[in-house]
């Protein structure tokens, strides 16, 4: 089977969220014996060196990609809202890009085109004009429901009034464009029930969630070494934004005078200026780090406050392999087929918060009955293989259809 996979960004190095769910399908997809292509956009915001891909990876990927800035644009931005049209479609509109489709569509033929997130589907007619392929849309999140949940969370008028024009937009473009595929592959089944309820069961729709190889991680009990909290996330996204600026600002200054030898690690390639001025001793920023399984082996838990997003976060996922405690808020651990307590801790105030890493700091047999618990989850849930196979059955169900 022949497909090609159109990004919004570069799937290598798979680092962060989207490129590792990407990449998680590439591979799986060239182990299962498919000819894969990969058409990408090299943006500004996550921008890759290319010379930094190893060839193999180039080879086995056919991987080709087109420069975009991607640096707001005010007129652009102010022309959208006028119109009512989506600025986040509209800003992945290239000339460039489309030549480059338009280009590969010609000369080669394909099974199956599948984008990889909503953002560059303003393609999608190109590709019915020149290709005879079943597209499909892999869905990341639910696009619109992220800036819902963060207009919901400012209190500057304008700003709401702006973050909640861009999710009306954004969910007109959701619906409108959801009839013109082939099927939709979802990353949840939250994802999937929104997807069903406005199809009306009009195409076929499948979860394939985020998944890793099991046999990449080794998990250890918890011991009665220094703990440390963690968290690993690109500072350049809300969500992320706004989840730390409200765990610095309401539940690490108790966390931390109740234990001063407590660390808290944070990765973050970016490390905003508001961060990095933050006075506390305790608090270790470190950049980009290479292997996330070793950032998350050396912590003994990993806090995730989110209060906005959408999708999967790949990093309880990983976590959870890893045998680590995770204390999440019930958007943060979204899509995760959890129970709390159980295999994971659910907080969603800042007292919650609080009592939660309280008692994880301090009881070390509760923090191994949860990772004990948390392997598991990720062993019946996110074995990359039985994803991968469950994908191929559905893309033949597709072709057959």
């Amino acid at each position: 089977m022949r497909v090609l996979l159109l990004c919004n960004k570069l799937p290598y190095p798979p680092k962060e969220g989207a490129p590792m769910a990407m990449n998680m399908i590439i591979e799986g997809l060239l182990n299962h014996g498919h000819h894969v292509k990969v058409l990408a956009i090299n943006t500004n915001k996550y921008h890759t060196n290319l010379d930094e891909i190893p060839s193999e990876y180039k080879k086995k990927t056919h991987i080709e990609t087109t420069d975009l800035n991607l640096t707001l644009n005010f007129f652009g931005a102010f022309y959208c809202f006028i119109i009512g049209k989506s600025y986040h479609i509209q800003r992945f509109i290239s000339k460039k890009f489309a030549r480059k489709l338009m280009e590969i569509l010609k000369n080669q033929e394909f099974d199956i085109v599948q984008f990889e997130t909503l953002s560059l589907t303003s393609y999608l007619p190109l590709i019915r004009k020149y290709s005879q392929a079943k597209v499909l849309l892999r869905s990341h999140n639910i696009e619109h429901l992220i800036w819902n949940r963060l207009s919901k969370l400012t209190s500057n008028p304008l700003k709401k009034f702006y973050l909640s024009h861009l999710s009306k937009t954004l969910r007109k473009y959701e619906i409108t464009v959801l009839p013109q595929f082939d099927g939709i592959i979802c990353i949840s089944t939250v994802d999937a029930e929104f997807y069903k309820k406005e199809s009306a069961g009009k195409f076929p729709i499948i979860v394939a969630t985020y998944g890793v190889d099991l046999n990449q991680y080794t998990s250890t009990p918890h011991t009665n070494k220094q703990v440390s909290l963690c968290f690993i996330g690109a500072m350049n996204w809300r969500p992320n934004i706004h989840g730390i600026k409200w765990f610095l600002s309401t539940v690490w200054p108790i966390i931390e005078r109740e234990f001063p030898t407590l660390k808290f690690v944070i990765a973050s390639k970016i490390k905003p200026k508001w961060l990095t001025e933050n006075k506390s001793s305790q608090i270790n920023l470190i950049g980009d780090v290479k292997n996330s399984i070793d950032f998350i082996t050396s912590n003994a838990i990993m806090v995730v406050p989110l209060f906005a997003g959408s999708g999967i976060r790949i990093k309880i996922i990983e976590a959870m392999v890893l045998r680590k405690t995770v204390v999440s808020t019930s958007i943060g651990a979204e899509g995760i087929n959890y129970e709390d307590q159980k295999n994971i801790v659910i907080a969603d105030t800042s007292d919650d918060f609080i009592k939660a890493i309280r008692k994880c700091v301090q009881e070390i047999e509760f923090r191994n009955r949860l990772g004990k618990k948390a392997v598991l989850l990720a062993e019946d849930n996110h074995d990359a293989k039985k994803i991968i196979t469950a994908l191929n059955n559905f893309y033949e169900q597709i072709i057959l259809n």
